[in-house]
């Protein structure tokens, strides 16, 4: 295999292997070609440093240094000057190589040349099980051939303003990137991605390949660099120059892969970060790329020291065929297997959901090829034909009889097999010493004299090694599973007959026990999944800190208990009735936090509520996902309006293409789909509908007229970008009624909006606007405005003979006033803040017959006190009440009132409802409100609670003023700011 890399150290996915010059000093001249490079790549551009800064995401100094040559660029900073101005990286690079390099050694160079190849020799070769178990050494694939590229969801580029994911194949995600943190489920493809980079790590960096499952086995501390080699085991350890590794680190060569943070026990893991920060701090120049289960730390938890996190995202539907491909190729089946197994795959949902990570994949390709084209059903009967596959058919069909002198038919073996699990689950371990295992076999021996008079302990630890297909050797002095995943299912069952629950519930709020309790359930007989159940139940209603996820995880295991006594299965479901489904968004962010396997408990479309919808699904879209997709599809068609638009604006946590072809091309016509990235961008013309769409980020202009059509274009969001200088292509789109404008700061003037028959404006701005020209959109309707104004009266603004409604923000009234609000004499919907309300304004409102709707932001106490009669108010939302405001004044300023919505600013909050019980016709909502008083004073569905209360299921759609979920006018949460024109009132 080949030592260059077009990812050359974390995937430089543009940039060719650097020029080998290993023994070579400092050069004072690279500086000047490199800077002589860079600017006549700026000529020939005819780009301003401006633009060029604009263009790499960089600053002005970063830039002029780069350019005129007086301080060394980063290898960050190179490339994005390369990218910015569209020229190939690698010779770049290689140029700042010589210029930064220091002189080697001979003796250096020799060891690190022979270093190399044992890397190369030692990590070129990937175990694929099933492959060809009855011969080990047919079950290993080079490298080249076994390596599939992964897909990362990784955090957003800097600059942007808000969170987003970008999914992108490893070598992209990682390109350019220091320091980052791979979360990736079990048999995801982590460690095979960690040997892809060393072995394919340029000739300017140099791989330590640092598994901490080894490295913290004999509980000691931590290795410095120094001992780094000797530490996993490395032959040449002895042959290491003196100093070797301080001097490739120090000059940002080294390359440290750090395998597995789930595998430290948890009490050691502050412990491995420490450790982590050390070396940061030490050799700050230096590659860190660390991986970990997704939930063995916490988010950011590497984020002090500037860790990029990404996630590995499970295989889609094209790599699983690329696999399936491969695995027969190399098995040399039959290519009618592999269409079979592609058919299968394609069309049995279940099926495909199981085979989303190498390891699962290659086990179903083995099963398929094993059993002939016919393939098991459901979790755990794929794992149960897995071991009767690896431990003992394999051998028996091809007439392999025990080489080692040793056969053990299968309950034997699952015997040995599972305590060997168990015991690394109880430890809180993922490999043991052969010391270890050789005990724990031995003490199982007196109790199996059949296996036992055939060898000692030794031998039947050799031959479950050998021929089980389910343990290996990761050292000479190690053993540990293939993969966590039988380690789980085994020791679940050693559990089970150990009689170990409580064991069980007592480690149930870690993440590493969830499988194990899940496939604990499904071994155990009747009467003890009712008792673990329990058990589990209990625990979770005392223990507040954990109960969400107790109570979950309880409801997950279900799923495997085919025979439950239906007292404990009601127990579970009543306990979980209390969060299932969720009915805001609060409640969904705190299932989200549980984890994938929230996904197997949501129900939906079919059931839901009008409440209960958009939470949902909203749980999904944060997970992300082939099985978030999955569960998304179901909800593709469904003709609620909010649940339309969720699907289309929350796609960044899933594959472009898989999503837009799956999703985002069943939605209905009009629907706003949300752009914010290159990828999703490109899939624009290809889309049947191509009306409205929310773009946030840096495109430019010329980007955002390729793909839009002029003629169908009829709904445009422009946000957070920071590219665009004025607004003048958007009067191409002839046909364009509604715009909103969000996060644009260099945009100066509106005035390129004049003569498009807009029917809708929403603003969020920080830079003042003139708003004259909206006097030539004679067919405005409804204007949403956040942005300072430029002028003091509300007359100029208000001379649109179509307006309607009407929602000012706070920057509205920096130098404005609702003065002249009375010239829109046909207004019927007003939302402002009250506390920017001169009483003289005041009464400009009554003098407004048409306005039937009204929304007044916080401090309106005294509005409504001092203010005239409005019988033309039926429709009022009072935004954040006050704790125990007297509401009597509602009923004299509004004596029209027919609709009223409170929406309290906590939780917490007390609404006393009392002085408003004898308001004929009244309906009330209240929305988030604490403690609600007078509410017995009603009659029965005048009064609606957001949230509802759980032991409330009104028929679908029933006793709501609201015609959708409400969204708090002004609330700026993520999920919510998608564009201006959202800022919604909670009338619809």
């Amino acid at each position: 295999m080949s030592h260059g890399s077009k990812f050359a150290g974390f995937a430089f996915a543009d940039v060719r292997a650097y020029e080998d010059e290993q023994m070579r000093a400092s050069d004072p001249d690279a500086l000047k070609e490199l800077a002589a490079r860079l600017r006549l790549s700026q000529m020939e551009r005819r780009f301003t440093v401006e633009a060029l800064q604009r263009r790499a995401g960089l600053g002005h100094t970063t830039v002029s240094q780069a350019l005129n040559g007086r301080k060394m660029p980063s290898e960050a900073t190179v490339i994005a000057l390369a990218r910015a101005l569209g020229v190939d990286a690698g010779e770049l690079l290689a140029l700042r190589a010589r210029g930064a390099g220091p002189r080697l050694s001979t003796e250096d160079v020799a060891f690190e040349q022979r270093y190399r190849d044992y890397i190369v020799e030692r990590h070129s070769g990937l175990t694929i099980v099933g492959l060809d178990l009855s011969r080990p050494e047919s079950a290993c694939w080079p490298l080249d051939t076994a390596y599939l590229s992964l897909e990362l969801a990784s955090e957003a580029e800097r600059g942007l303003p808000a969170p987003a994911t970008t999914v992108e194949r490893a070598e992209q995600a990682l390109a350019g990137r220091r320091r980052v943190l791979i979360r990736g489920q079990a048999g995801s493809g982590k460690t095979t991605l960690l040997q892809w980079l060393a072995v394919t790590s340029g000739p300017d960096l140099v791989p330590f390949v640092l598994p901490l499952r080894t490295l913290v086995r004999h509980g000691g501390a931590l290795p410095i660099p120094q001992y780094f080699l000797a530490a996993t085991g490395c032959a040449l350890a002895s042959m290491q120059p003196k100093g070797w590794e301080d001097r490739l680190l120090s000059a940002g060569r080294g390359l440290l892969l750090v395998d597995g943070l789930d595998e430290v026990p948890k009490q050691q893991r502050e412990h491995t970060r420490a450790w982590l920060w050390e070396l940061i701090a030490a050799y700050p120049q230096a590659r860190f790329l660390v991986t970990t289960r997704p939930s063995a730390v916490p988010e950011r938890w590497l984020s002090g020291q500037e860790f990029t996190e990404c996630t590995v995202r499970p295989m889609s539907r094209r790599d699983v065929l690329v696999f399936v491909q491969r695995w027969h190729r190399a098995a040399g089946a039959s290519m009618e297997l592999e269409e079979s197994l592609k058919d299968v795959v394609r069309g049995q949902r279940d099926l495909s959901q199981l085979a989303t990570t190498p390891l699962m994949c290659a086990l179903v390709c083995a099963l398929h090829r094993d059993r002939r084209g016919h393939l098991p059903r459901g979790r755990m009967e794929l794992y149960e034909a897995a071991l009767s596959m690896l431990l003992i058919r394999r051998d028996d069909e091809r007439e392999v009889k025990a080489p080692e002198g040793i056969a053990l038919d299968r309950h034997q073996a699952v015997q040995l097999l599972q305590r060997l699990a168990y015991w690394l689950i109880r430890n809180g371990q993922a490999e043991m010493e052969e010391e270890t295992a050789l005990s724990v076999i031995e003490d199982a021996l007196p109790a199996m004299p059949t296996v036992a008079a055939q060898g000692d302990a030794q031998q039947v630890l050799g031959h479950l090694v050998s021929r089980s297909g389910l343990l290996r050797r990761p050292s000479a002095d190690t053993i540990d599973f293939i993969h966590r995943t039988f380690q789980d299912y085994l020791g679940a069952k050693a559990a089970v007959e150990s009689r170990d629950l409580g064991l069980l519930v007592r480690n149930a709020h870690d993440e590493q026990w969830e499988d194990v309790l899940r496939m604990a359930v499904a071994h155990a007989r009747p009467a003890e999944r009712g008792t673990l159940l329990r058990r589990l139940v209990a625990r979770g209603d005392r223990t507040s800190k954990h109960r969400t996820r107790l109570h979950l995880v309880a409801m997950a295991c279900l799923e495997q208990a085919t025979e439950l006594d239906p007292e404990v299965r009601a127990t579970v479901e009543e306990r979980t009735a209390a969060m299932l489904p969720p009915r805001t968004y609060d409640e969904a962010t705190r299932l989200a936090s549980v984890g994938p396997v929230i996904l197997d408990l949501l129900p939906g479309p079919e059931g839901l509520l009008k409440d209960e919808l958009v939470p949902v699904i909203s749980i999904a879209t944060e997970l992300g996902g082939d099985a978030a997709m999955t569960f998304l599809k179901r909800f593709r068609t469904c003709d609620d309006p909010d649940v339309q638009s969720v699907l289309a604006l929350e796609w960044r946590a899933f594959d472009t293409h898989d999503y837009t072809q799956d999703i985002i091309r069943h939605l209905s016509p009009g629907t706003r789909i949300a752009v914010r990235n290159r990828a999703e961008l490109e899939t624009i013309p290809s889309l049947p509908q191509q009306s409205d769409f929310y773009f946030s980020g840096n495109f430019s202009e010329e980007e955002l007229l390729s793909v839009l059509n002029q003629h169908e274009l009829r709904g445009l969001d422009i946000c957070n970008n920071t590219a665009l200088l004025d607004l003048d292509f958007v009067g191409m789109f002839g046909e364009l009624r509604r715009i909103g404008l969000s996060g644009l700061p260099h945009v100066l003037t509106l005035s390129p909006l004049r003569g498009l028959p807009l029917t809708d404006l929403a603003l969020t701005l920080t830079q003042p606007m003139e708003l004259e020209m909206l006097d030539a959109l004679p067919t405005l309707e409804r204007a949403n405005i956040d942005a300072p104004l430029t002028y003091r009266s509300m007359a100029s603004l208000l001379r649109l003979p179509g307006l309607r409604e009407l929602h000012l923000w706070q920057k509205s009234f920096t130098t404005t006033t609702l003065s002249g609000i009375s010239s829109a004499a046909r207004l019927e919907l007003l939302s402002f803040p009250a506390s920017d309300v001169p009483e003289a304004s005041r009464g400009e409102l009554a003098e407004m017959p048409a306005l039937v709707r009204l929304q007044i932001h916080n401090q309106y106490v005294r509005l409504l006190a001092d203010s005239p009669p409005l019988p033309h108010v039926s429709h009022l939302v009072l935004n954040a009440p006050l704790e125990h405001f007297d509401l009597t004044p509602v009923k004299t300023t509004f004596p029209g009132l027919r609709c009223l919505t409170l929406i309290a600013r906590a939780p917490d909050n007390t609404v006393n409802l009392t002085s408003l019980a004898d308001v004929d016709g009244l309906r009330v909502k209240v929305v988030n409100a604490g403690l609600l008083l007078g509410l017995d004073r009603f009659p029965p569905n005048a009064v609606t609670l957001t949230p509802r209360p759980r032991t409330q299921r009104p028929a679908r759609g029933a006793g709501n003023c609201a015609t959708s979920p409400h969204r708090p006018a002004g609330d700026t949460g993520r999920r919510y700011a998608h564009s201006a024109s959202d800022r919604r009132t909670p009338w619809g």
